[in-house]
């Protein structure tokens, strides 16, 4: 049976159990808000089910109860930190601080990470730099999930990474993908739920394609577009890895490895709208965009054309009042409070639907 509980609640039990493991409560706070965002969001694979794994890595050490970020280079516009290890979102929320504040002054910024962890969806922290007015790329390496084109090994993450701008009066506009075909926590879901993954996700640890998510978690993930998300991964390391600083390759390590240090590395640049152009000049244009991509004649399987971000606010309303979780994750989070002695939050039972987990649906412009 799957669960139905509320957004808040779900947000107070998430900072006790991580208070409860010694975090700090403004860092709790955090942590807890991005992932029932996610929630929110309808990505799920990025939402509660990964408290169980932080918690883990809270336990061993591999993460840093305590968050401390330190300054390895600053030459103003630009900045290099070391997270020492701690907790991916506090570091990269302090490095969105950052790298907005001195866009403001410099109109552009460059704020790399080394000896972070994984920080849930980027799409969390570069809509803060949209809502101050900037506009923000994040990439992020992670840990192998990707064979090179042509290779049958892995050794190259999914490497996502967003792109957020301010959108006038319509809002935010916003990326967030990863170079694979899939997130791979969007296989771990289906491994939860017990469904089968597409065709085109994923090749088990022989390379031979693969519908079995237990099998595709064992063997690779498949680069989306072929080899072009292959480069695109490789790149993205170059940056978020080997320039900062920070683990790359096959050296970084996942969130679901409860013992090791993650070492991952991210990079983020920002740009201040009004240091670039006239501010109502700009919002003037980008709602133009806007409209026109929305009023583009659709085709016969769509409902209505949406832009970047905008099936992501559609869901949040829609999950408002009650977030579904799978039966699997709702017992390792009943798990969680036990052995922390904080309550659950109140859930009401439903019986599970078989939930498609491919994220375009027809209403939605194809990728």
């Amino acid at each position: 049976m799957a669960h139905l509980s509320p957004p808040g609640a779900l947000r107070a039990f998430t900072s006790a159990v991580l208070r409860a493991e010694g975090v700090p409560d403004p860092d709790a706070d955090l942590l807890a808000d991005t992932l029932v965002t996610a929630e929110l969001w309808g990505h799920a694979s990025h939402g509660m089910l990964r408290l169980p794994w932080y918690v883990a890595r809270l336990r061993t050490g591999a993460t840093q109860r305590v968050t401390r970020i330190t300054t390895i280079r600053d030459t103003g516009a630009l900045m290099v930190l070391d997270g020492g290890h701690g907790i991916g979102q506090v570091i990269t929320h302090h490095a969105v601080s950052q790298g907005v504040e001195r866009a403001k002054i410099h109109g552009v910024s460059a704020i790399g990470v080394r000896n972070s962890g994984h920080f849930g969806t980027a799409a969390y922290f570069t809509r803060q730099a949209a809502e101050q007015g900037c506009i923000a790329l994040l990439c992020t390496n992670a840990s192998p999930a990707m064979a090179p084109w042509g290779g049958k090994r892995k050794s190259i993450g999914t490497n996502p990474w967003s792109i957020a701008a301010p959108a006038g009066d319509r809002g935010v506009l916003v990326m967030d993908l990863a170079n694979t075909a899939v997130a791979r926590g969007k296989v771990y879901l289906a491994a939860e739920r017990g469904t089968a993954i597409p065709p085109g996700w994923a090749a088990d640890a022989d390379g031979d394609p693969t519908t079995d998510p237990r099998a595709a978690i064992e063997g690779l993930i498949l680069p989306m577009a072929g080899p072009k998300g292959y480069v695109m991964s490789f790149m993205f390391d170059v940056l978020a890895g080997v320039l900062t600083g920070s683990a790359f390759g096959d050296q970084v390590v996942g969130p679901y490895e409860p013992k090791q240090t993650s070492g991952a590395g991210h990079l983020l640049l920002t740009i201040d709208v009004a240091a670039m152009a006239d501010p109502a000049e700009y919002a003037a244009r980008v709602e133009a965009l806007i409209d026109a991509t929305r009023t583009a004649p659709k085709a016969s399987w769509a409902h209505k054309i949406l832009v970047p971000g905008e099936l992501e606010d559609r869901n949040a309303e829609r999950n408002s009042r009650q977030i579904e979780l799978t039966a699997t994750t709702w017992a390792s989070l009943a798990e969680l409070a036990a052995e922390s002695n904080v309550a659950l939050p109140p859930a009401e039972e439903v019986s599970q639907p078989a939930e498609e987990l491919v994220t375009p649906s027809t209403e939605e412009v194809p990728a």
